[in-house]
């Protein structure tokens, strides 16, 4: 996919600049200021000022809007206005939050002492980056948020953090399956049994926010999968950030240029975007939204996302359509659960059409697509699952992307550099060629990642019919070189002083996990200069939403 870009250098800018004639527009190319960079936007992109269920309502809006300027003189008298505002809040949070804070107080000073004993019984002490990965892992559910934010933030934090945090594991002991029966029963306000005429008590998954268990609803004898919110999560998490906003408060007032940073303007992002995790109302209505993209688009055919029963999910559990087939990163188990008859690499052309025409067309795009969350279904379409992570792109981003997009089919890397100082915030004059040469050096050592070929005897993974023998193979998708490369392209951007938004970084980051598809499923594709990848068509019939 983008690692062959680079065999296909044709005329350059010469090339570009016919193609753009030809659509009858160019690519006006200018420095937005840093406020620009929201032109990507989230869909959990509230501040702290909308509050959640009545909780703490932050003043994060006046704190960001500090992020450009200098700070300004402060006067003694002002200062102490600023303590008395400060401790009135402390107050306010510390009432709101009432014991559990108090208890996460504990707690963590538990979780600093058993990391420390760690430390003391093997004589050492890990590098800070690795010591508060693991520190964050013992401290739960917020703190594993925040890592998997840094880990997604590459604009935001230093390399070593961000890939340090790309290994924060989210997998936790499960909740034992009495305590989640009886909050599914009080979700429902009905005995378990009048739904379901099975749920099975073992959970499918089990992460710091939910766990999951399959389940076969009683009238139509559906198989359904139940996501159950742990309990007393949303109050950890509210705790958590409400001591973590207000130590980053106080370091804002100590030390005012670190206003700059709008510590409290990420901190606020990162509050909207763990809150939501725990309603499962709006991962619902992010399903949903997918869903009539699906039917209004025509990509029904190809694709799918499980169907939600809406009338029994709430805030606190969601229900919804279990969905059955084979990852993306096992050519055998694709071939075996398609049959003979599906080539695989269709397969693939179907999901980056649905998910492209998604990114152009839908509400939201899906932003996490990893091998676990697209699953290749026995009728040949690809099913769409967990949106918990969505984002979108704006109009003023998009018109940018589909010249990107052109412009890495015919590896024109000058006008990939000028498609990305649009896409960014940048401060300073680009120097556009510089850019383009590391633009082509990265491609260049992207066309050089090795996939480890895994072989096994016997049926693929996943496939119990003993008839099928032989030798199965896959190809192993180095997650860790992945993220390396990730974060690389974002530096590549700020070391030509563009910065992108964090939207668009996720973005970036679902192009390279099509490309590592790309390698097993399709290694001859070429993805930018394939016709039946619809990327400017699509462009063009789209359009107008933007």
């Amino acid at each position: 996919m983008l690692h062959r870009t680079t065999r296909h250098r044709v005329g350059t800018n010469a090339v570009a600049q016919r193609q753009a004639v030809r659509r009858g527009r160019w690519l006006k190319v200018a420095c937005r200021g840093s406020s620009s960079a929201s032109g990507s936007s989230s869909s959990r992109s509230s501040q702290y000022s909308t509050s959640t269920n009545g909780r703490n309502s932050y003043p994060s809006d006046q704190s960001s809007a500090s992020t450009s300027a200098a700070v300004p003189n402060i006067s003694q008298t002002q200062r102490v206005e600023q303590l008395r505002e400060l401790v009135q809040e402390t107050i306010r949070i510390s009432v709101s939050t009432g014991p559990r804070g108090f208890f996460r107080a504990v707690q963590a000073a538990q979780s600093i002492g058993a990391l420390a004993a760690e430390y003391l019984a093997k004589g050492g002490v890990d590098p800070l980056p690795i010591f508060l990965r693991k520190l964050f892992e013992k401290l739960g559910a917020t703190y594993i948020k925040l890592g998997q934010f840094i880990a997604s933030s590459p604009s935001l934090f230093p390399d070593e953090y961000v890939l340090e945090f790309q290994k924060c594991l989210d997998k936790t002991e499960p909740v034992p399956y009495s305590i989640i029966e009886s909050i599914i029963e009080q979700e429902l306000r009905q005995p378990l049994s009048n739904v379901f005429s099975s749920v099975d008590p073992t959970p499918l998954a089990s992460a710091s926010v939910a766990q999951v268990h399959a389940a076969v609803l009683r009238d139509s004898n559906k198989q359904v999968v139940i996501k159950v919110l742990k309990p007393g999560v949303e109050d950890v998490l509210n705790a958590d950030m409400s001591f973590v906003y207000l130590m980053s408060r106080y370091l804002e007032f100590l030390q005012p240029e670190l206003g700059r940073l709008s510590l409290t303007g990420v901190l606020a992002d990162m509050r909207t975007s763990m809150m939501a995790e725990v309603d499962f109302t709006q991962e619902a209505t992010h399903y949903q939204h997918f869903a009539t993209f699906l039917d209004s688009r025509g990509y029904r055919a190809i694709a799918t996302t499980p169907y939600v029963y809406r009338q029994l999910s709430t805030k606190r559990i969601l229900v919804m359509e279990r969905l059955v087939g084979a990852p993306l990163t096992d050519l055998a188990a694709v071939r075996s659960v398609t049959g003979a008859g599906r080539d695989p690499e269709l397969v693939l052309i179907n999901a980056l059409n649905t998910w492209f025409a998604s990114v152009m067309a839908a509400d939201t795009f899906h932003a996490d697509v990893h091998a676990g969350n697209l699953l290749v279904l026995s009728d040949g379409r690809v099913g769409f699952i967990d949106f918990g992570i969505v984002g979108r792109i704006s109009p003023v981003t998009w018109r940018a992307v589909e010249t990107l997009i052109s412009s890495m089919a015919l590896a024109d890397y000058e006008t990939m550099a000028r498609a990305l100082a649009t896409i960014g915030a940048c401060d300073t004059d680009v120097d556009y060629a510089a850019f383009a040469r590391d633009l082509e050096a990265f491609f260049a050592e992207l066309e050089q990642i090795n996939s480890s070929l895994v072989v096994t005897r016997g049926p693929p993974p996943g496939v119990a019919d003993g008839r099928i023998g032989g030798v199965s193979a896959s190809l192993e998708v180095d997650q860790a070189q992945l993220n390396r490369l990730f974060v690389q392209l974002v530096r590549i951007g700020e070391i030509h002083g563009v910065k992108f938004p964090r939207e668009f970084g996720l973005f970036l980051k679902q192009l390279l996990y099509f490309d590592r598809y790309t390698r097993i499923l399709a290694p001859s594709l070429q993805v930018f200069n394939d016709e039946r990848i619809n990327t400017r068509s699509l462009a063009v019939q789209y359009g107008g939403r933007m």
